[in-house]
């Protein structure tokens, strides 16, 4: 055995034990006839002595030799340890080392091996390897070993199975690009990674295995945004015989054990709120409701004066900064500045103090009297001291503008608590949406999502007004599941392709086999998947996907640590019949 206890494991109880340890070495003190090592595991640290006047002259020498990251087997007793660590879980004893063997020499590491390191982002993702030995990286990975075992646990005693379903698969034109994989077997033809395992699921429902899960990885060749990787990670769900009601109580459940094993936190409300909603009173479809700042549209109270500005615009929205009148003329330039950006892309904003005394004082104030200012406060919210911020222009654009300004301004406000846990239920989305692009109506979801009923009489005359039965799970402005009640018919199915501009040809030949396997009694199904990445970075109290994943990429979508992806060699491109037109 290398090891008879781990570095974290050794307690006052095991003073005058002998024992065998390994693992590397941390950190070093040599005080020449006296020389402290401290050795790490994944399980913690241990210190270790070797001394001159306790020790063999040789061993003592031969510690010497020692430096960081080297790995090392020792044997020696467990001693009490005269200056004792609290803020150490092994701090009472320590071990006089009776026997050294060095089982790896190693470089001086790019950057400090401790929680708080010296190395920035970029040499980390190169040395991963060595990131992982740090104890923030190594918690974050056993904390998603948990929620794991958490999801499994759960799914499985509400009678789920869990099914493999295949990587190789075939390119469908719905969704992200697909990331393609060249079949050497079979000339010019290719496969494609799957951006999720939407189809095979609904098929094993046909199959009648009733409860399916999986913690999957899936694939989106898309740029990438802040936080977004190429490869993630879905618990990917689907239950037959269900309607929505039955899926949103089953993962309800699912959120509140989650929340309960591993914050401690029990939830007992989980508000719905219909997607039109959302985007008219939070300007997006995840809310993050743990804080107000709802929206207040003021068209009717804003539009009957001479400016311009706001009578041109086709919305006028504004929202209540709690205790923003305090704010300097400076502090209001900048966040004037804020919006401008390009990443937010709003013209300007108006902004009105709401005093202490009862009075309005106004960007606009040429424009808008007293009463009219107090409209504003009272469509939005604001009380004495607060801070009205508005911003207008087309719809879409000014609530997503207004959006990011509220979770910026909650950010800075302090009013994002991570250990606060506000989940929602959003409904009732869109069937389709509209691209101004390529002129036509695309699937919101995806093109297996399920009109609702009473709606389906739409797709002919108002396609845009056809809702969905579908349904997002949102926890802390962060959208961590969403899913659909499935079209289960081929008519229906084939309705849908209709509306999304496939042809009939060029339905069977992308999704034949699910409308084939439609005529062979397929139940009534829905399911959900929810984003594990996403997932365990809230419920672990940081923003950072990256932070929680092995081996991540970068915003570039490349692996540095291995240097991928690469170029392949002229023989292997020959053997799979591609050539290259760069």
């Amino acid at each position: 055995m290398y090891r008879s206890h781990s570095c974290g494991e050794l307690r006052a109880t095991d003073i005058n034990t002998e024992v065998t340890l390994a693992g590397w070495v941390q950190r070093i003190k040599d005080l020449g006839s006296l020389n402290w090592v401290v050795i790490r595991d994944r399980y913690g640290i241990t210190q270790l002595v070797f001394d001159e006047g306790r020790s063999a002259k040789e061993l003592l020498e031969n510690s010497k030799k020692l430096g960081r990251e080297f790995v090392i087997q020792i044997k020696g007793t467990v001693i009490e340890r005269e200056s004792k660590n609290p803020n150490m879980p092994t701090g009472d004893i320590e071990v006089l080392v009776s026997g050294l063997t060095i089982l790896n020499e190693a470089q001086t590491p790019p950057f400090t091996i401790e929680d708080e390191t010296d190395g920035g982002e970029d040499i980390r993702m190169k040395y991963r390897y060595l990131d992982i030995r740090r104890n923030p990286v190594k918690n974050n990975l056993m904390f998603r070993h948990k929620v794991g075992m958490l999801v499994r646990n759960y799914l499985s005693t509400n009678d789920f199975i869990e099914v493999e379903t295949p990587y190789l698969i075939k390119s469908t034109p719905e969704g992200a690009r697909d990331f393609v994989v060249p079949s050497r077997m079979n000339e010019g033809q290719f496969y494609a990674l799957p951006q999720s395992p939407q189809t095979f699921k609904q098929l094993l429902m046909v199959g009648g295995m009733d409860k399916y899960f999986q913690i999957v990885k899936c694939f989106r060749d898309e740029d990438l945004r802040a936080d977004r990787q190429p490869e993630f990670t879905q618990i990917d769900c689907e239950m037959a015989f269900v309607e929505q009601e039955d899926i949103l109580h089953i993962f309800e459940g699912l959120t509140r054990h989650l929340l309960s094993e591993i914050k401690g936190i029990d939830i007992a409300d989980f508000p719905r709120m219909t997607y039109d909603e959302a985007m008219k009173t939070y300007g997006n479809d995840k809310p993050d409701i743990r804080f107000g700042m709802k929206f207040g549209e003021l068209n009717e109270v804003a539009q009957h004066k001479d400016f311009k500005v706001f009578n041109d615009a086709e919305l006028v929205v504004g929202i209540a900064v709690p205790n923003g009148s305090s704010y300097t003329r400076k502090e209001i330039d900048k966040l004037i500045d804020w919006v401008k950006r390009p990443q937010v892309g709003a013209l300007g904003m108006v902004y009105v103090k709401c005093n202490e005394d009862g009075t309005y004082k106004s960007s606009v104030d040429k424009f808008y009297d007293q009463e009219d200012l107090a409209k504003w406060a009272e469509v939005t919210g604001a009380n004495p001291g607060d801070l009205i911020c508005v911003l207008s222009g087309s719809t879409n654009k000014v609530r997503a503008q207004l959006s990011a300004l509220r979770m910026e301004l909650a950010e800075r406000l302090g009013f994002r608590n991570p250990e606060e846990f506000a989940p929602l239920w959003v409904v009732d989305f869109p069937l389709l949406e509209w691209d101004e692009d390529t002129e036509r109506y695309h699937a919101m979801h995806h093109p297996f999502t399920s009109p609702k009923p009473e709606d389906i009489a739409l797709l002919d005359t108002k396609p845009g007004d056809v809702r969905a039965n579908a349904y997002d799970l949102v926890l802390n402005g962060n959208e961590i599941g969403g899913g659909s009640i499935r079209i289960h018919d081929k008519a229906t199915q084939a309705l849908m392709f209709d509306h999304l501009g496939f042809t009939p040809e060029e339905a069977k030949a992308q999704f034949g086999f699910l409308m084939d396997a439609f005529e062979y009694g397929a139940p009534p199904h829905g399911g959900i998947a929810f984003g594990f990445d996403r997932l365990v970075s809230i419920l672990g109290g940081q923003e950072t996907i990256r932070d929680f994943i092995a081996f991540p990429k970068n915003n570039s979508g490349r692996d540095v640590m291995i240097d991928a992806p690469a170029i392949i060699d002229k023989e292997q491109l020959k053997e799979l019949h591609i050539k290259l037109d760069l």
